[in-house]
Parts: C-alpha cells; sequence; structure tokens
C-alpha cells in the first residue's frame, strides 16, 4: 500500500520529516505518564443495528516520551490540559509536531466482529481479529479549530481491510478546568472492509435476510458529536458525550442495516499521575 510506503519512509528518517528535535521537543517529557479508570458507553450492537447495549469498560494509558500504549478514549485523557496529540487505541509513536501540525503512526489489535453476538448478524462470516497500523495526522486551523483524520489499514491480511476518518472539531467554550467541545466526523472503508462488516454472501443468512449483498469500497457513516472533559482535581479528570450518526453509502444500502440513524453516550472517571 502506497501509504505504508509513506509511513516507512517517515520512520526512516524522510528529509523534512525527520524523527529528530522538533520545536516542541523539550515539551515532551521522559518522565512515565499512565492513566487508569472506566467508563460506561450505551450504543447500537454494531453499525446499523436496531438494538442497542450498554457496558464498562475499563480506561487505561501509559506514556514514555513519545511512546503510548492506551484503550480507546484513554490518550487523549491522559494528554487534557497538557497536550492535544490522540494517539488512539494501542501501541502509537508520535513523529512529528510543531503548533499547527502533528504526524504519527501506531499499531492496534483489531478484535473484527463475532457473528454470533447479534442476532441479526448470525450466520454471517466472523470477522478474524487482527493487527492494525494507523497514519494519524492533525492541523490546527485556528486557535479553536483542529482538523484530524486518519488511515488504518489490516497488516495481517485477515480481511481487515482499509479504513479512513476525517474530523472537524470546534472548541465551544473552554476555562481553567473544562472544555466543551463539538466535532463533525466521515469516515469510509476499501471493498474488503465494507465486505467483511456490511456485505452477506450467498446462504442461510442471506436468506434469513431477503439478498446477498456486496458492497463497494466507499463512506461508512458520518457523525456528530458533542464532549465536555473536566480536571476535578490534579489527578482526576472526568468526561461525557453525547453523540448522533448516520450510515452513507454501500453500508447504508445493507440488507444488515436495520436503522440508518443512532445515538450513543458515555460517562468516564479517571485517575493520572
Amino acid at each position: 500500500m502506497a501509504w505504508a510506503k509513506m509511513l516507512l519512509l517517515v520512520a526512516a528518517g524522510l528529509p523534512g520529516l525527520s524523527l529528530a528535535q522538533t520545536p516542541l521537543e523539550a515539551a515532551v517529557s521522559s518522565d512515565v505518564r499512565y492513566l487508569i479508570g472506566a467508563a460506561y458507553r450505551y450504543s447500537p450492537e454494531y453499525f446499523g443495528a436496531r438494538q442497542y447495549a450498554g457496558d464498562i469498560k475499563p480506561l487505561w494509558a501509559v506514556r514514555w516520551g513519545r511512546w503510548r500504549i492506551a484503550t480507546s478514549g484513554s490518550s487523549g485523557l491522559m494528554g487534557f490540559g497538557r497536550e492535544t496529540v490522540d494517539g488512539g487505541a494501542g501501541a502509537s509513536r508520535e513523529l512529528f509536531r510543531n503548533e499547527n501540525f502533528n504526524l504519527g503512526f501506531g499499531l492496534r489489535v483489531d478484535s473484527g466482529r463475532n457473528s454470533r453476538d447479534s442476532e441479526s448478524t448470525q450466520g454471517l462470516p466472523d470477522v478474524k481479529r487482527t493487527l492494525r497500523g494507523r497514519l494519524f495526522v492533525g492541523f490546527t486551523l485556528a486557535p479553536s479549530w483542529q482538523l484530524g483524520g486518519s488511515l488504518s489499514q489490516d497488516l495481517a491480511g485477515r480481511d481487515g481491510g482499509l479504513v479512513w476518518n476525517a474530523d472537524l472539531r470546534k472548541q465551544l467554550f473552554r476555562s481553567a478546568g473544562g472544555e466543551l467541545n463539538l466535532g463533525l466526523g466521515v469516515s469510509g472503508g476499501n471493498g474488503r472492509y465494507m465486505q467483511s462488516y456490511f456485505g452477506v454472501p450467498e446462504g442461510p443468512a442471506a436468506e434469513r435476510l431477503g439478498r446477498s449483498y456486496a458492497p463497494g469500497s466507499g463512506l461508512r457513516d458520518a457523525g456528530l458529536g458533542l464532549s465536555y472533559t473536566r480536571s476535578v482535581s490534579k489527578h482526576w479528570v472526568c468526561f461525557s458525550s453525547l453523540g448522533v450518526g448516520r450510515l452513507l453509502g454501500s453500508a447504508a444500502d445493507s440488507p444488515l442495516n436495520q436503522k440508518p440513524s443512532s445515538y450513543s453516550w458515555s460517562l468516564g472517571l479517571a485517575y493520572r499521575n
């Protein structure tokens, strides 16, 4: 993949984007930082599901210099009020950063999909657990506007495919201890990803759903979210979020799509050193 080759060149020290000292190198501490907590999330069982479910998930993250290992949503909480770079879930490494731009890469384990977990997906092929590589970038457009994007590729060849997303965030309010943000995002995938998660091959599942379906590459969904994060004390941070979303393109045309529009909300609390 072209993007993977670019990532290797960057990691090797491509001129102009070196891993050498950047203008903000001194701001990145070599001390070990960690975060531990928990979050409750209520959302659809899968993209397009009519059924909703809530669960409590652990939050944890560890950072040493520009390296991080974190669960989903933890990395940004650890850096809240201290920095704006969020490498996402898994292991990540910031490659370059200045006042208006950052670039990094990461690796994470994608759990895939067990089709027996939902009545709607029973009989469909499981999506195997795999290793994903992720390239992410961020731009500060104005003091309260940020644009971000990422590419995430299945590196083990287990039909996970390529997923991309782009998001625009507006800071609506900020005080000494809290921050309110509004975000708009859109995501999509290549043909292999869309077939794995929204396709319906010939067989019993196709008969139950009324038809088989082979989606192509394109948009997956768009969403709008509102989030509030607050430092309760020097070490404790809490957050809440509310989001709405809608499936698009070939994902919306899938017979697995029971309800194209959805909502979700979450609450969390974490301790950081």
